[in-house]
Parts: C-alpha cells; sequence; structure tokens
C-alpha cells in the first residue's frame, strides 16, 4: 500500500487511487463534485482543540507534532482506517492547508506508514 499526500485544491487524478479528505472542516470553495472524494474522514484529523491551538503557527510546529502524535496513538482511528482499506494499492490523503511542511497530513501519513509495516 502506497500512501501520498496531496492538497484538496490540486486537480484529481486517477493515480491517485483512494482519495480520502483528512481535515475535520470542509475546503473554502470547494463543491463536492470536484473535491471527487472516495471518503471524508475526520476522525484521522487533529481534534477541534489542538487545531485550534495550533492554527497553523510554525513556531508551533515542533509541540503540535507530539501532541497530534500522541493524538493519533491514544485512539484506533488509524488502526481502523488502515483495516477498512487494506485491499487499495494508493491512498491520497487530501488537505486544504497552503503551508505544505507544516500540516498534519504529514505526521498522519508518517504515522499510517509505520502502522502498515
Amino acid at each position: 500500500m502506497k500512501i501520498v499526500l496531496k492538497r484538496i485544491y490540486d486537480r484529481p487524478s486517477p493515480n491517485d487511487g483512494y482519495r480520502v479528505l483528512i481535515d475535520r472542516l470542509w475546503p473554502r470553495g470547494l463543491t463536492k463534485e470536484k473535491a471527487s472524494l472516495s471518503a471524508w474522514n475526520k476522525d484521522l484529523a487533529p481534534s477541534t482543540a489542538l487545531r485550534t491551538w495550533f492554527h497553523h503557527n510554525p513556531d508551533l510546529w515542533d509541540q503540535f507534532s507530539k501532541k497530534y502524535s500522541a493524538e493519533l496513538e491514544q485512539n484506533d482511528f488509524g488502526k481502523e482506517f488502515l483495516k477498512q482499506n487494506k485491499q487499495q494499492e494508493i491512498i491520497t490523503l487530501l488537505y486544504a492547508a497552503h503551508d505544505t511542511e507544516h500540516t498534519h497530513a504529514l505526521i498522519l501519513q508518517k504515522y499510517l506508514q509505520d502502522l502498515s509495516k
């Protein structure tokens, strides 16, 4: 299984495989038709409290990374997600953040890749 990242605003591709939105909030200005989603999994996103605290502030990235990783470890959403989608060859995790270096998608991708080994 290959797990890749892509901004939800980027054009969908047949190579995306299973496309899952991993944000808790729906992306602004995007229709569901244009999103071309296979699923929307809010459970994989950071909690509302953590997302609000972080507010995409790069200065808080290290702390956010640790807190979000702890949230992922404390629940079985990632394990359940992989179990339900084990037949997928490619899973594309979709996110809306403009900052591609400080997005929860990077942390989730690594977490899911580690679980799938």
